[in-house]
């Protein structure tokens, strides 16, 4: 590719990462507000406690049953349509949620929570999108630049729990109907947004590997574990801290605040994480990614102050960027253009299964594992020992491999 076809590549790709940027920041900062208020209002209409996480663990099931089909859509149809798609199911599982919380009806509750799956599918392929007509040099920076789009998100999604989950007489309604506002709004930015469709396979075009192939091809698989394991067990950990904060003793706003210290620890080095990767490598990054993560599960094990909380969230946060940046730069380099739509719906799919797994661990450790929220927490933690250490030795036997050219 000439210096020029570069440079006219990369001018395309910041438009449509400024605008993904912005999606990310509007259309994100609904997921840090239902994360805060989803296994409070859980645990308010549940009959027993220990499903209280179930409505989040139901928003992760549901991206993950749509992330094959939001690709396939994707593939065919192109980013902007899955992009609607996914913005309509936001909307869609908030009024249902909305209407669960009116009518005091868990089962009600939980299908929106399912609903609002849809968006979160379709939230994860802004990375993807943001790859799409970047040139290699500007991959990994594009990448990162719209993870930093979360930054807004971490402040506008926390502070809005804080100004509606109690302006109406139902105790978090007047979030839901928040996070339909959200959705229509932030609708509109999917207009300006200017990524090709895929052309059309012509009959004797490459059909590519299979997954199976894929899924087997030693690069992609490391990919996909280090994406699995960052991604779920910041889950596990951040869906059990708002119980644990308000367990603990602390109120509802303290739980926002370490929320939103949390989200912002995830998006902040979303400013240099590309940099970093094009300078040290992506396996050192990953690498040190789960390393910050066993750190949080240390200090969380420390004591339930709420330094402790603010602390050990933070190091999730920045863990989890790392360590899922890292992978999604790593499995965005280890397939080609016309294995895309199959590729990244199975990494999804996958990752998204564990992060189901995860959440649903989260409310059972949570609060029935111990006695008390201090005791839960303790297990919550140390639940993240044997996966940091998969996802460890998975690096080091890619890193030992004859490198692949």
């Amino acid at each position: 590719m000439t210096d020029t076809a570069i440079a006219t590549n990369d001018s395309q790709a910041k438009r449509n990462v400024a605008v993904l940027v912005l999606a990310q920041a509007l259309l994100g900062a609904q997921m840090p507000m239902i994360f805060v208020v989803a296994g409070l209002a859980g645990q308010s209409l549940a009959a027993n406690p220990c499903f209280a996480t179930v409505p989040i663990s139901l928003i992760v099931l549901g991206s993950m049953l749509a992330a094959t089909p939001v690709s396939a859509l994707m593939q065919r149809l192109g980013r902007r349509a899955g992009f609607f798609l996914g913005a309509a199911g936001g909307a869609a599982g908030g009024a249902v949620g909305a209407y669960g919380l009116y009518l005091g009806s868990f089962p009600l509750f939980l299908f929106g929570s399912l609903l609002t799956g849809i968006y979160m599918s379709a939230h994860n392929f802004y990375r993807f999108a943001a790859a799409d007509t970047a040139s290699d040099a500007f991959r990994p920076k594009a990448i990162s630049y719209v993870m930093a789009g979360g930054l807004a998100a971490a402040v506008i999604g926390p502070q809005l729990v804080k100004a509606t989950s109690q302006a109406m007489v139902i105790p978090f309604l007047g979030t839901y109907l928040a996070v339909i506002a959200i959705n229509v709004l932030g609708s509109f930015l999917f207009l300006f947004l200017d990524i090709p469709r895929p052309p059309v396979p012509s009959q004797d075009a490459p059909r590519g590997r299979s997954r199976w192939e894929l899924i087997t091809t030693p690069r992609i698989a490391v990919a996909v574990i280090c994406a699995m394991v960052s991604y779920a067990l910041m889950n596990l950990v951040m869906t059990s801290t708002p119980l644990a904060v308000v367990g603990c003793g602390f109120d509802e706003g303290a739980a926002a605040d370490v929320v939103t210290a949390h989200v912002l620890a995830m998006y902040i080095p979303s400013f240099f994480t590309g940099h970093l990767i094009a300078r040290f490598g992506v396996e050192k990054v990953v690498g040190t990614g789960l390393a910050i993560l066993a750190g949080a599960g240390a200090v969380a094990l420390q004591g339930v102050e709420l330094e402790h909380f603010f602390i050990a969230l933070v190091l999730l946060g920045v863990g989890w960027n790392f360590g899922f940046i890292g992978a999604t730069t790593m499995l965005a380099g280890a397939h080609e253009p016309h294995e895309r739509g199959r590729m990244q719906g199975l990494n999804d799919v996958l990752v998204f299964g564990g992060v189901t797994v995860a959440s649903l661990a989260s409310g059972g450790l949570m609060n029935c594992a111990g006695g008390t929220a201090q005791e839960g927490w303790t297990f919550v933690n140390f639940a993240m020992a044997p996966f940091l250490a998969l996802a460890g030795g998975a690096l080091i036997w890619l890193a030992l491999r004859p490198r692949e050219d």
